[in-house]
């Protein structure tokens, strides 16, 4: 079967609170729909929303992953070098980034067309899975495949976050791991550099 190969390129931030509240951001300043960004939410009890800010965006984000409610609203980015505040509708995020650590470096340390290869990113998926957790190609919906070619990593150090009025808590790992799609976010919160590849067949 034919393919279309969709690629968002920019950041994903993983983190959870200390209400329960698993949060994970995509920023992408190229994508197929213009700089754009998606804020993917788990509450305590599963229930599993989608904020995107373009219609597109949210139709392309939910016929990939799963959700229960899918908004689409605002959303506004504003980061420096360490720290990130994002506004998206009912969602008000702010967090702090650290240092690479070991991991971090070693991923910095990859040839860019090297971590974008699909056999290098399926040879890391297994030793991924081992240390931490995540996954770095797999099945999607609707017939699709998804690859993440990561290619820097920061700690998360600190965050605070306010959803519809309610105040989240403090930064906490994310646990449960979150139900998207066919991975989740590594349990410890952090910022990844990431391209994104999405195939799709072809109508």
């Amino acid at each position: 079967m034919d393919h279309v190969r969709w690629r968002f390129d920019g950041w994903i931030a993983g983190m959870g609170t200390t209400g329960g509240t698993r949060l994970v951001v995509g920023h992408w300043p190229g994508s197929p729909f213009g700089p754009v960004t998606d804020v993917m939410v788990e509450r305590p009890d599963g229930h599993r929303l989608l904020l995107a800010e373009t219609a597109e965006l949210a139709g392309f984000v939910a016929e990939t992953y799963s959700f229960d409610e899918v908004r689409v609203v605002p959303i506004t980015v504003d980061r420096s070098p360490r720290d990130w505040t994002v506004s998206a509708g009912p969602l008000q995020l702010r967090f702090t980034t650290g240092g690479r650590g070991m991991l971090g470096n070693l991923l910095h340390a990859v040839p860019v067309p090297l971590a974008q290869n699909l056999l290098w990113v399926r040879l890391i998926d297994l030793p991924a899975r081992l240390l931490r957790g995540v996954r770095t190609f797999g099945s999607a919906g609707n017939g699709r495949r998804e690859w993440y070619a990561v290619r820097d990593l920061h700690h998360v150090t600190a965050a605070g976050a306010v959803l519809d009025g309610a105040d989240l808590g403090d930064l906490a790992p994310v646990d449960p791991p979150v139900r998207f799609g066919f991975g989740s976010a590594p349990r410890s919160p952090a910022l990844v550099r990431i391209t994104t590849t999405v195939e799709v067949p072809r109508p």
